[in-house]
């Protein structure tokens, strides 16, 4: 379905680095994220040559960004609302 197997995609769940929806009845269900997310770990791995442990830092460093990003449009709306 996504290029991405099955057991690989348990796997990065266990890790952490995915966190799929799950229905009533415990079935993973995969968003779109989690689906370009698995696929952009399959290329870091396969066409970078990065291991798990290297996504593993990509991934937390992308999340933290991301949060600083956040924050800093909070700070710059409540230095703007002023």
């Amino acid at each position: 379905m996504i290029g991405v197997h099955a057991q690989t995609l348990r796997y990065y769940e266990r890790i952490g680095l995915i966190d799929p929806a799950r229905s009533r009845g415990n079935i993973r269900m995969f968003s779109p994220w989690d689906i370009r997310r698995a696929r952009w770990i399959k290329s870091l791995i396969n066409d970078l040559g990065i291991n798990l442990a290297g996504v593993e830092v990509i991934i937390r460093m992308q999340e933290y960004i991301a949060n600083l990003e956040y924050r800093v449009r909070e700070l710059e709306y409540m230095v703007s609302s002023q």
